[in-house]
């Protein structure tokens, strides 16, 4: 995929997410939890290079000063990630992220070990993570899954199950009304029209 098309994409999958996103210029122009992404590519491809280690921090932690996200250089992220509102976002550097995993504010993705190996989560595909939740040490989060706001996850997590509590707890989704889409149609449907 080209360099204007991966953009697109970017541009495009906020607009997605987020129905107060008014136009791709807007989006392109306001929403940190974007530019954060766009700052993690350029220094995770130096962070492959031993000699541009130290740059890509550099340039890791001013993207974290301007959007209040901050994604060590060596996490591997995914297509159309998006963090929602963005600040407050912490993601370690062996954390691994699927494709069309949506994140909102004050979310981290972080380690429980000081040892140097695997030590972050992996959010598998289709992940949403709500705001504030904790997802700690080298766990698998499954495809399809949400974790409820605030939770604390410290074990793996299978695919398509709601996570939440601290420690959080899961079960598997039962239902297809548990398998909402990414915006509620309710929140923006006039009621009169729900019958």
């Amino acid at each position: 995929m080209g360099f204007l098309s991966r953009l697109q994409e970017d541009i495009s999958t906020v607009r997605t997410h987020d129905p107060a996103a008014r136009g791709s210029v807007e989006v392109a122009l306001v929403y940190s939890g974007l530019h954060a992404v766009w700052a993690h590519r350029v220094a995770h491809r130096m962070w492959r290079h031993d000699r541009l280690r130290t740059p890509a921090r550099v340039l890791s932690q001013v993207a974290r000063a301007m959007t209040g996200v901050e994604i060590h250089p060596g996490a591997t992220i995914g297509r159309r990630f998006f963090i929602d509102h963005g600040m407050g976002v912490v993601i370690g550097e062996t954390a691994e992220i699927g494709d069309d995993v949506m994140l909102y504010h004050g979310v981290t993705l972080g380690g429980r070990s000081l040892e140097k190996t695997k030590r972050h989560p992996t959010l598998r595909d289709g992940v949403v993570v709500g705001a504030g939740a904790k997802i700690l040490g080298p766990v698998e989060i499954g495809e399809g899954t949400a974790v409820g706001a605030n939770a604390v996850v410290v074990k793996d997590t299978p695919a398509n199950a709601i996570a939440t509590g601290i420690p959080a707890t899961y079960r598997l989704r039962h239902s297809e009304q548990e398998n909402k889409p990414l915006v509620d149609p309710a929140e923006y449907v006039d009621p009169a029209l729900w019958i």
